[in-house]
């Protein structure tokens, strides 16, 4: 069984540090080679976190934190941005302060090397550029627990999508397959959900959840698949994370998952989906029946 942490506090950077603290003995692992780790926030535009659209400093902070008491000092928080300068959408979260205090390297990876890889096995991505960094370090994929109009949730797997050359690309009409086979390749070694303050609607509905909750995980799908339980959704209704199990990347069914701290059932709340989200998900679900 995949172990995933759920933690609620009404201190971001204290109930990052506990939910990272009980899965531990899964990080020492994940954590074992001196590769420099990549922390990757969401900031698809340059919004304050309030407002439940981009990921909150205080708990990319708490990570920074963690990961230093554990004696990494090779750490860079990158992002490329798809609507928003990258530096901009990091000063209005706090993070260029974050970077400050730790001694961290920020970086827009916007203005990377790009290299062109190539998914084992695709469904669809048979071919994408990648920013450099990315390939050649351990990810944290640190999103923000929203829900998302064409993929039903933007969690830490979707996240990866701010790494590429051509974000667009990915929206070609099999965005579920895309998503599942740039997991392929860009596999997050550790996600931790920033769900202090949630998002519903959709990605960018300014929307916001006052949650106070951090879920973390080493298995990216797994934590995926609860943070969207979370937000009242059933990972079987997220088909990129239905064929990312199939694919071996992770566990999707909640059976077969581990929660440590606060149960699904005592934190989870129905989130309010656009109308154009409910659409899409039946279309979805036609296409997969």
């Amino acid at each position: 069984m995949s172990r995933v942490a759920i933690f609620r506090g009404s201190d971001p950077i204290d109930v990052t540090i506990r939910a990272l603290e009980a899965i531990k003995a899964d990080l020492d692992i994940v954590l074992s080679t001196e590769k420099p780790i990549l922390i990757k926030p969401n900031y698809i535009t340059a919004r304050h976190p309030s407002t439940g659209v981009t990921t909150d400093g205080r708990v990319i902070e708490g990570v920074v934190k963690f990961l230093k008491e554990q004696g990494k000092n090779n750490i860079i928080i990158g992002e490329g941005s798809g609507w928003a300068d990258t530096f901009e959408a990091f000063r209005i979260a706090g993070v260029d302060k974050v970077a400050e205090r730790w001694n961290v390297r920020l970086m827009d990876l916007n203005k990377d090397v790009f290299v062109e890889v190539y998914p084992p096995n695709p469904l669809a991505l048979r071919r994408i550029k990648v920013a450099r960094t990315v390939l050649e370090s351990i990810i944290v994929s640190i999103p923000k627990l929203k829900l998302h109009r064409l993929a039903t949730v933007t969690l830490g797997l979707k996240n990866m999508m701010g790494t590429l050359a051509s974000k667009g690309s990915m929206h070609n009409g099999r965005l579920n397959e895309n998503i599942a086979d740039l997991a392929s390749i860009l596999k997050p070694s550790l996600t931790v959900i920033d769900g202090i303050i949630a998002g519903e609607g959709h990605e960018t509905s300014e929307n916001p959840v006052k949650m106070d909750l951090v879920i973390a995980g080493t298995d990216p799908v797994a934590t995926d698949a609860v943070g969207a339980a979370v937000m009242g959704v059933s990972p079987a209704e997220v088909k990129h994370l239905v064929l990312a199990e199939k694919k071996g990347l992770g566990i999707c069914r909640l059976e077969n998952i581990e929660i440590i701290g606060e149960p699904i059932e005592r934190v989870k709340r129905k989130f309010s989906r656009s109308l154009l989200s409910k659409i899409l998900t039946r279309r979805i679900e036609s296409h997969y029946s």
